[in-house]
């Protein structure tokens, strides 16, 4: 008899709690009886703790896809522009590994500019490429499912990021390396790197170096893409500042 008292006195206050505060309430309550106060107050925490954590399957999937194509937009928009990359210390592009010999060869005897010019023309070709990349995330994202949303949801300040690097990376390296080739060859990549290797190659007795130019940068460019969306991810996870939409800020703000 108590339990369906508690139950009706809860109901009834359910309404009046809109324009009352639970104090109030409450205090009406333990008037009769403290122990039914206290039961009533549970069913108002119990009230409010569903309603504030009832995230639907839709949210989170519409959640985790706007923050990625949030997160690949910002990151797209920020290494596109000039200097994106080579002003940006976490992913310039430098002379390949098998190149740096050819670099510290070149320089020491005098070739500096020319040198200077292929990194330069690198970074330039994967700040153009970047450009491209946007449409090729956004297919991407679209595919993604409920159970791969929720592993996203309860994974590292990465996860969202890693997930679409596994699902497009053989497709994006695909995708983009005409993008890239087309890149190098409007910024004079693939002629200041024929000058550098041309050079060293005619030195006596060094291993020649044949580089896949746009291999090389491509897999560079990409990598840099990647880190700046993981950067805009953790943003987004950590930041509310960076929650720039109703549903981000409703998936990610618990």
């Amino acid at each position: 008899m108590l339990r369906i008292y508690i139950f009706v006195i809860a109901v009834g206050l359910v309404s009046q709690a809109k324009s009352q505060g639970l104090d109030q309430l409450l205090k009406k309550v333990a008037g009769k009886d403290s122990s039914t106060a206290a039961k009533v107050e549970g069913i108002f925490k119990n009230i409010s703790t569903v309603k504030k954590d009832s995230l639907t399957n839709t949210d989170i999937v519409s959640g985790l896809k706007e923050a990625l194509s949030v997160g690949t937009q910002r990151s797209v928009q920020q290494l596109s522009a000039l200097d994106g990359f080579f002003k940006n210390a976490a992913i310039k592009i430098l002379m390949p590994p098998e190149a740096q010999k050819v670099e510290q060869t070149l320089r020491r005897i005098g070739l500096n500019k020319e040198v200077d010019d292929a990194i330069l023309s690198m970074n330039r070709a994967a700040e153009d490429a970047a450009k491209s990349a946007a449409p090729i995330f956004i297919n991407a994202i679209k595919g993604m499912s409920i159970k791969d949303a929720v592993g996203i949801l309860k994974g590292g300040d990465s996860a969202a990021t890693k997930y679409l690097r596994s699902k497009t990376s053989t497709s994006l390296n695909q995708a983009f390396q005409p993008i890239v080739k087309e890149s190098l060859g409007k910024v004079d990549a693939t002629k200041y790197w024929n000058t550098v290797t041309t050079a060293y190659n005619k030195i006596p007795f060094v291993k020649r170096v044949n580089t896949d130019l746009t291999g090389y940068v491509t897999d560079k460019a990409l990598s840099g893409i990647f880190y700046q969306v993981a950067l805009e991810e953790q943003k987004i996870r950590k930041d509310p500042v960076a929650r720039t939409t109703d549903i981000l800020k409703k998936v990610f703000g618990k």
